[in-house]
């Protein structure tokens, strides 16, 4: 009995310093490698506990091999875009300006049912107040509210406003999304002369860079405050 007692109490620490380790996203937050890794690691905790046979070291190992996995995964996420999006997936916009995209929706196996209380729980009651709504990897809903429906409206103000847009991301970490930037029909030489001017001398400097449909950019350097630029674009129509 005195045995299993401390046997658990070793785990219980060694399992809390290895989540320590892990981080501290919450459980709506985590990307789904990182979900079976976590599920994986609470059935090895439990061998040790309860199996007095297993040696404490033999039940040690697995675990912190999964957590060393963890940190492979993440570092490989976060070096390369192509495997990101192979390990953690893509956002999927579910809802457009034209309305709900059945496809992108059947892709995910969501039912309207289920797009209407995801909304709910975004505060939104009807499919006409969103401009986008994107599932985010995570699979957590992330909305764009129309102006006419956003808090403190333009419309009851009677203002003329531009609707909402969706910024995508042309830089990330230091490197280049061809397949965003493909979408802007910008080219790499107009986004590297445009860092230049801004005293930037590599896109591989660059935290991140992102776009809206009016040419509003987000930039920010690794080591320096972010700053709003403003070009002459019109896009959005291909996102």
């Amino acid at each position: 009995m005195f045995t299993t007692l401390i046997r658990v109490i070793i785990i219980y620490l060694v399992v809390l310093a290895l989540v320590r380790l892990m981080g501290k996203r919450q459980i709506g937050e985590i990307q789904p490698f990182e979900l079976v890794i976590m599920l994986i690691f609470a059935d090895l905790a439990t061998i040790p506990m309860t199996d007095s046979s297993v040696p404490l070291l033999l039940g040690i190992i697995p675990l912190v091999t999964l957590v060393l996995l963890q940190f492979f995964l993440s570092l490989i996420s976060r070096k390369s875009i192509f495997f990101q999006n192979l390990i953690n997936g893509k956002p999927v916009i579910v809802i457009g300006p034209n309305g709900i995209i059945y496809p992108n929706l059947k892709a995910l196996n969501m039912s309207i049912d289920d797009l209407q209380e995801a909304l709910r729980g975004c505060n939104v009651s009807n499919f006409d107040e969103v401009q986008y709504a994107i599932v985010e990897t995570n699979g957590k809903m992330s909305v764009i509210l129309k102006k006419a429906n956003s808090p403190v409206t333009n419309e009851d103000m009677h203002i003329n406003a531009q609707e909402n847009t969706y910024p995508i991301i042309i830089i990330d970490d230091g490197k280049y999304n061809n397949e965003n930037l493909k979408l802007t029909q910008l080219s790499k030489d107009y986004i590297d002369e445009l860092l230049k001017k801004n005293n930037i001398k590599s896109y591989k400097d660059v935290l991140v860079l992102n776009i809206d449909n009016n040419g509003k950019i987000y930039l920010q350097t690794k080591n320096d405050k972010y700053q709003n630029l403003e070009i002459d674009f019109k896009g959005g129509k291909n996102w």
